[in-house]
C-alpha cells in the first residue's frame, strides 16, 4: 500500500519474538511486550529503555524470565545473571 507520497507503508507489521526470532502472531494473547528502563550509574532513570517481546511459546515454556535475563545481560543491562548452562 502506498501513502500520498509514494512511499511503500504497511497497514500492520508483526511483531518478532526477542527470544526466539519467531513472529508473534495476532491471535498469540500470551505474548507480552516488557520494556526494560535504562539507568545512569548513579541509578537513575536516563529516559531511555530496551524493549523485548516474548511470544507465548516462551511463556508457556516457562522460558520468559531466563529468556528476558539472557537478553537483559546480551544488552549490557545486567551482569553475571544468566550463565548458560543448567546446574540441576
Amino acid at each position: 500500500m502506498e501513502n500520498d507520497k509514494g512511499e511503500l507503508v504497511d497497514l500492520y507489521v508483526p511483531r518478532k519474538c526477542s527470544a526466539t526470532n519467531r513472529i508473534i502472531k495476532a491471535k498469540d494473547h500470551a505474548s507480552v511486550q516488557i520494556s526494560v528502563g535504562k539507568v545512569d550509574e548513579n541509578g537513575r532513570y536516563t529516559g531511555e529503555n530496551q524493549v523485548y517481546a516474548l511470544c507465548g511459546f516462551v511463556r508457556a515454556m516457562g522460558e520468559g524470565d531466563d529468556s528476558l535475563n539472557r537478553l537483559s545481560q546480551k544488552d549490557g543491562l545486567l551482569k553475571n545473571v544468566w550463565s548458560g548452562s543448567s546446574q540441576r
